[in-house]
């Protein structure tokens, strides 16, 4: 998890330098959405979760949130939000 964690916060890193759709396919679609989301559904309930989550949401560029209206998110976090909600 902390490979992928670190290889999430470095793409990231990536907003406002590379064109923001491919900054949030890569980081997102792909290491959110296919490796790390699958860890932490396969974590147990619990402090290490939510650290675990806490760390995710930690390397998300707050400027993404902006403009969106209170209650929603960016497509992209559909899944992780529906993790966080259970």
């Amino acid at each position: 998890f902390s490979s992928l964690l670190q290889l999430l916060s470095n793409v990231l890193l990536w907003d406002g330098i590379v064109q923001e759709d491919t900054v949030r396919d890569l980081g997102l679609s792909k290491l959110l959405n296919r490796y790390l989301l699958l860890n932490l559904l396969n974590t147990p309930p619990g402090p290490d979760n939510i650290e675990k989550c806490n760390k995710v949401v930690a390397c998300l560029p707050e400027r993404w949130f902006q403009d969106l209206k209170s209650g929603s998110t960016l497509p992209e976090l559909q899944n992780f939000c529906q993790h966080l909600l259970q």
